[in-house]
C-alpha cells in the first residue's frame, strides 16, 4: 500500500482511499482530499513535516501522520 507520505517533492498521484474514522477521516475529507483527487507533493519541510500540496487548485499544508492516512495510486 503506498501512501501520500511516500510521494517526492514534484510527483503526483490519484488518491484510492481514506483510512482513519471519525473527525480525523472527516477533517481529511474536508480539507478536499477525496477518493479520485489529484494531488502534487510541492514542497516538504526540511524535518519531513508537513507537507505542502497542490490539492484542487490550492495550495495546502498536511501534517505527515495525516498523510499516511491517504492511500494513493
Amino acid at each position: 500500500m503506498k501512501t501520500l507520505k511516500d510521494l517526492k517533492v514534484g510527483e503526483s498521484a490519484k488518491v484510492v482511499r481514506l483510512h482513519g474514522q471519525g473527525a480525523v477521516r472527516r477533517r481529511i475529507m474536508d480539507m478536499g482530499i477525496t477518493r479520485g483527487t489529484v494531488v502534487k507533493v510541492r514542497k516538504v519541510a526540511p524535518l519531513g513535516d508537513p507537507f505542502e500540496l497542490t490539492v484542487r487548485g490550492y495550495e495546502l499544508s498536511i501534517r505527515k501522520a495525516d498523510a499516511q492516512m491517504v492511500e494513493i495510486e
